[in-house]
Parts: C-alpha cells; structure tokens; sequence
C-alpha cells in the first residue's frame, strides 16, 4: 500500500528504539522510549502560498530526520507497518 501525502505533509517511517544502553542493560519493550528520529518514505508536493505558487518542500525521500516528542499522526499499514503523517515544519532538523 502506497501512501501519497497532500501538500506540505511527509510520511515517516519511524527507525527502532535502542534494545540496550550504553552500560550494557537491555531494555524490555515496555520500557523503551519511543523514537524521535526517523526516514522519510513519501512526500507531499509543497506548500501552496498565497499566490497560488507551490514551494517544494526542503525534504526528500530517504531523508533521515528528527522530530518532536509529539509530532504527527500514527497510522498502521494493512502491512502491519507503524508510520507518522506529519508536516515539513514538524521536522527538527536532518541527519548527515
């Protein structure tokens, strides 16, 4: 199944939380913290401005990114995969 966002909105996969610490303990899923980062898998056409005119998005697919604690909504595949929709401006920032 193929997700398209509409204008300014990307899809995130988000990536796995870490199963140990740095210290060596591995952690049970109910106590792993809920990723903040993430690759992207689909994006909108842009943001349509006032004029009319469409400004790309600054992102792209296969961007890995960080986002907020809260950011964007949770959907699941008929795949059983756990995706995010959310909009350009939720995204923090770009991992190199």
């Amino acid at each position: 199944m193929e997700i398209k966002p509409l204008g300014d909105r990307i899809v995130v996969q988000p990536l796995e939380a870490e199963e140990v610490t740095k210290g060596g303990i591995i952690l049970p899923d109910t106590a792993k913290e809920k990723p903040h980062e993430g690759k992207i898998v689909s994006v909108g056409r842009g943001k349509v401005l006032e004029n009319g005119q469409i400004q790309a998005l600054e992102l792209k697919v296969g961007d890995r990114i960080l986002y907020g604690k809260y950011s964007g909504n949770e959907i699941k595949t008929k795949d059983g995969k756990e995706l995010l929709i959310m909009r350009e401006e939720d995204v923090l920032a770009i991992v190199k």
